[in-house]
């Protein structure tokens, strides 16, 4: 069931996707005109309701010890494709995992390892579990923004960080 969101709603997920951690329901209730009891209640009735699944931190696996953050390119026969993502999170180093609707290529994975041994295990531990690997590729940066859709007029700085 899909929930209607209005631009309250709207506003305060758009805040939450540009900076979670560092700003205050007292400072999305100002940008957004409302109270902080009210974007209280909001984030509670999101995360109820599913639209809000988690919060995660942004982590530089670089700077962590962690040099090679790659993307797994990986083919799954598509009556498996939904297992065979759930057995890969049992992967250590795998992060992310994304079902793909199209296409042969049609899960992709992102892991972290220490070296290129590391890396060969993982993509041998998928293979093992039933995935075709067809490609790997080494990530050098990853950016993310809010979805603009979600409120961006309550924000006065909306540059892109």
């Amino acid at each position: 069931m899909d929930v209607e969101l209005d631009d309250t709603d709207k506003g305060i997920l758009y805040l939450l996707q540009k900076d979670a951690r560092r700003i205050t329901t007292q400072e999305m209730g100002e940008q957004v005109g409302v109270s902080a009891s009210t974007v209280r209640n909001r984030i509670e009735r999101l995360e109820n309701e599913g639209i809000i699944r988690g919060y995660y931190p942004d982590v530089d696996y670089d700077k962590a010890g962690l040099q090679l953050y790659v993307e797994i390119i990986c083919s799954a026969p598509n009556p498996e494709r939904e297992q065979l993502a759930t057995d890969a999170r049992g992967v250590s180093g795998v992060i992310a995992i994304r079902e793909v609707l199209n296409g042969t290529e049609n899960i992709q994975i992102d892991a972290v390892g220490t070296n290129s041994d590391d890396v060969a295990r993982i993509t041998d531990e998928l293979s093992e579990i039933g995935l075709s690997v067809a490609n790997t590729k080494i990530i050098k940066e990853t950016f993310t923004q809010p979805f603009n859709h979600f409120g961006q007029q309550f924000v006065e700085d909306d540059t892109f960080e």
